[in-house]
């Protein structure tokens, strides 16, 4: 059996999305991937992930509307949600001041913070 946390990354761009699969898997976590709103809803709602860390800019539904969605419905509210985005920190700590997210992680992030915020979202299971 599986006992590794299991974090979903929402990002449409590529290179971004495998940079956070790898850091994910040198952390010990399992990744699992979308590049968009849509796609992270119905992975969220089939795979039940301890986190989803989403970026805000999203092709279709921005990362906050999927966040809200997210802690609005029965089967996925319970899952921690952080946004992982290159917005200033002003903006980020405004972002982050919403009811729907759990954390806010700033881009570029080195692998250390990255793992240092998944760990305080999820910790070890």
């Amino acid at each position: 059996m599986n006992n590794r946390a299991r974090v979903l990354v929402v990002d449409d761009n590529k290179t971004n999305l495998e940079l956070f699969m790898d850091f994910l898997d040198y952390g010990g976590y399992e990744g699992l991937r979308a590049e968009n709103g849509e796609e992270a809803i119905e992975i969220a709602r089939k795979e039940h992930p301890d986190l989803v860390l989403l970026d805000m800019q999203l092709p279709g539904i921005d990362g906050l509307s999927v966040a809200r969605i997210l802690k609005s419905d029965e089967e996925t509210k319970l899952i921690k949600v952080a946004v992982l985005s290159a917005y200033n920190v002003q903006k980020g700590r405004e972002i982050f001041a919403d009811e729907a997210l759990d954390g806010y992680i700033a881009k570029p992030v080195s692998m250390k913070d990255f793992l240092k915020m998944v760990e305080e979202l999820v910790g070890r299971i």
